[in-house]
């Protein structure tokens, strides 16, 4: 998990804001709230939250939270997380529906966490749901699906629940769901990270393109995935990837395509 933040300056609201003279909670900029369903005009705190994650990220502070309520949040344009150590939290319910060939999520920034959210799409779009660049961002506890493709998913939309730009490194992806998609995740030539205690289903498999990536405890369910993972040509030999047989072993019996 990513850090929560400090309280704010000396003198700032705490945690959950202070109370003004009227006895509403005033918004925290290291603690926001977003609800699908708020009034219109909202400030971010827990009585009036925003109505989209794009108001919060224009106000929410590094380290700080953003805390999104039960709902479905229509996304047609790129949300940029770029503060440091912002922690996007989503509650059981909160269903991020894209509606355009846009990656919904850039990590742009250094130790930021999308925790908790399912995302899908209206219809197969030809795009990641997550991008990553920058050090140490996590993608935790998300359920990240495509809608159903007809035929082989040789011929499916290529569309990914991740992919790394070679800037990103030390990613954690951890405890996510990721199925009916083209592949879980493309990871690029000098990415590097781990992924562990992940399930996949339904899919192509990983795509390791010389990215350097801990793989450990991952399972797989029915419908089975083309393979599990595979390691393309160039992708370095030797650990983490060598010997297969451990690679196998260590992802519940894992079917890896090795390519190198």
């Amino acid at each position: 998990m990513g850090p929560t933040g400090p309280a704010g300056p000396a003198g700032a609201d705490g945690p959950t804001g202070a109370t003004g003279a009227t006895g509403s909670i005033e918004a925290n900029p290291y603690d926001l709230y977003v609800q699908a369903a708020a009034a219109p005009g909202g400030d971010g705190s827990q009585t009036a939250p925003f109505q989209t994650i794009q108001e919060a990220l224009a106000e929410a502070l590094p380290n700080g939270v953003i805390n999104v309520l039960p709902g479905t949040y229509p996304i047609s344009q790129q949300l940029n997380v770029s503060t440091p150590g912002l922690t996007i939290k989503g509650r059981a319910g909160a269903m991020i529906l894209l509606q355009a060939a846009v990656v919904p999520f850039l990590l742009s920034s250094d130790d930021s966490t999308i925790d908790g959210l399912t995302m899908t799409s209206d219809n197969p779009y030809p795009v990641e749901f997550i991008q990553t660049s920058g050090d140490s961002n996590q993608i935790l506890n998300c359920t990240i699906y495509g809608p159903e493709q007809a035929g082989d998913s040789s011929t499916w939309v290529v569309n990914r629940g991740l992919v790394t730009q070679g800037s990103s490194t030390n990613l954690l992806v951890r405890n996510n769901i990721f199925y009916s998609l083209r592949q879980p995740a493309y990871l690029n030539p000098g990415s590097t990270g781990s992924i562990i205690y992940n399930v996949v289903f339904n899919t192509r498999g990983y795509v390791v393109d010389r990215a350097l990536f801990l793989f450990s405890g991952n399972s797989w369910g029915i419908p089975e995935n083309a393979v599990d993972i595979a390691l393309l040509s160039g992708t370095t030999s030797g650990a983490p990837y060598d010997p297969l047989t451990a690679l196998e072993e260590s992802n519940s019996s894992a079917t890896v395509s090795d390519q190198r």
